[in-house]
């Protein structure tokens, strides 16, 4: 399979150069610059992203890989950091800008005759992010674009299929930043564009049926959401019923979710062991109010009940599980390991307790590349379009401790809320939503009674990817259709109140 090479020297975009690059049917890996030096150029290696970076190539102690095994074989594509390191390396000189360039500028003159230039116009817009620029090239470098303020926004190395630029093509703000990638990408590395979700599926189930013996079993948590879905569909489809699904009900779900996602996976075939184990979490939960406690406290219980159905799984050799690109980029990102594991996609320590070996057959994938995956399967798209959900679920949403009770209101007040977007056609429109029960209770008047009740929130956003998310500006009347449902319908709630943060500066979850 054709692959390209993205190596990192941590900027904040690389993972959206990935993004781009598969938008255009082409796989691609990110490894960390430190991997340069061992990178061994296999024919299935069609080119090389180098990405921008915080630091500056002036600094001592600077990402400096050698690149001189692979300059020159294969194309090579140096992005902000990236381009001034290939200046720098090829006897150019880099200096700290005049005018330090951030945002938006116009490309005032280009080559259109250079491949990677192809297509693009005089007056285009695109992203600049640093603080130094190339002040001069060395011989056998020729600029390819400039702009008013940057005499070298562009370059190519004579005699060889190695470019650099000042700019960042694969944000929205570079305009023709797509062409420009797919002159690189298509043109210049030749890649055919063959990497779709029907590809990755095949390719997959081949890999799982070649990684997994004949008769091994295999076990995977599911959470009713679209990650450890696919991932089941992806097992199911390579070796049937050795797939043994164990979905908990922590009692911490949404309203009938454990009943409606139990209900759905029968109907996909899959072979899933439903388990209600809601009254062990609320034992462990009972006092704590502290977040992290009940964190830990749902995932030390969780590890106990999936361990113990697991032992029910006779010729069990591998944990299933949905990780995906993020985190593994995360594990092995610049700034080495990550610290912790995230708890909705992988549950710490049940690997090493269990003895079994790990498979992730979506560990290569972005979120929404799980979805097309997701769709090429026929996943059904009340699990394929669901909102994020975290995995401690509503014991994150309920602030303070945790009680049947406050479950109950909280799902019943939460259930409003989803099927009043669902209804209104909202749903697809929001990233994730949500009702938080909030520890505090307000005085309210119902007929001639005065109240005393609780106080619930609704937690409304637009994102891409979940890492920045924007409130999302629902109409007030249907926000007032909500509160005056959730009010009149939820007894116990008394007064509704609208989350209108941001992220950053705030978190989506308030816990």
């Amino acid at each position: 399979m054709e692959r390209l090479i993205i190596l990192d020297f941590g900027s904040q975009y690389t993972q959206l150069i990935a993004r781009r690059i598969r938008e255009l049917h082409v796989f691609c890996e990110i490894h960390p610059f430190t991997h340069a030096p061992n990178l061994v150029l296999t024919d299935d290696i069609r080119g090389i992203i180098l990405s921008g970076s915080p630091c500056s190539v002036r600094e001592e102690g600077a990402p400096n890989p050698d690149l001189g095994h692979v300059l020159g074989r294969v194309p090579v594509l140096g992005v902000c950091y990236g381009a001034q390191l290939l200046a720098q390396q090829g006897g150019g000189e880099v200096l700290p800008a005049t005018i330090r360039e951030y945002g938006r500028a116009r490309l005032a003159a280009l080559d259109d005759a250079s491949p990677l230039m192809h297509g693009l116009h005089t007056g285009s817009q695109v992203w600049m992010s640093h603080g130094d620029t190339i002040q001069t090239l060395s011989a056998g470098y020729a600029v390819i674009a400039s702009t008013p303020e940057v005499a070298v926004a562009a370059f190519q190395v004579e005699g060889q299929e190695t470019y650099g630029i000042q700019f960042h093509p694969e944000v929205t703000h570079s305009t023709e930043g797509k062409r420009l990638l797919q002159n690189f990408v298509v043109d210049i590395c030749r890649c055919e564009q063959s990497w779709t979700p029907d590809h990755f599926v095949d390719s997959a189930v081949l890999a799982l049926q070649h990684t997994i013996g004949p008769t091994d079993q295999v076990i995977l948590g599911l959470s009713g959401g679209v990650d450890s879905s696919v991932a089941a569909l992806l097992l199911h489809r390579a070796i049937g019923p050795r797939l043994h699904g164990i979905f908990v009900d922590n009692g911490l779900l949404r309203q009938d979710e454990f009943a409606t996602v139990l209900k759905a996976y029968e109907g996909l075939g899959l072979n899933v062991t439903g388990v209600n184990a809601a009254p062990e979490f609320y034992a462990a939960l009972a006092g704590l109010s502290d977040p992290e406690a009940k964190r830990k406290a749902i995932g030390r219980t969780f590890i106990e009940v999936f361990d113990r159905e697991a032992q029910k799984v006779t010729g069990a050799a591998w944990l299933a599980q949905g990780t995906i690109y993020p985190d593994v980029i995360e594990s092995v990102s610049v700034k080495g390991p990550a610290v912790t594991i995230k708890s909705h996609h992988n549950v710490g320590g049940l690997p090493e307790k269990m003895h079994l070996k790990v498979v992730e057959p979506l560990r290569m994938l972005f979120k929404d590349e799980v979805r097309e995956v997701g769709a090429a399967l026929g996943l059904p798209g009340e699990i394929l379009n669901r909102h994020p959900f975290p995995g401690p679920g509503l014991g994150i949403r309920i602030l303070g401790d945790i009680t049947p009770e406050k479950v109950d209101l909280l799902q019943r007040a939460d259930g409003v809320f989803i099927n009043l977007l669902k209804e209104h056609g909202l749903y697809s429109q929001v990233w994730q939503a949500g009702a938080m029960l909030l520890p505090v209770q307000s005085v309210g008047v119902m007929g001639d009674e005065r109240t005393y009740e609780r106080v619930v929130a609704l937690r409304a956003v637009t994102s891409i990817d979940g890492m920045t998310a924007d409130w999302a500006h629902l109409p007030y009347e249907f926000l007032a259709e909500v509160s005056n449902k959730i009010i009149n319908q939820v007894r116990g709630i008394n007064r509704v109140v609208y989350d209108i943060s941001s992220k950053p500066p705030a978190t989506i979850e308030w816990e």
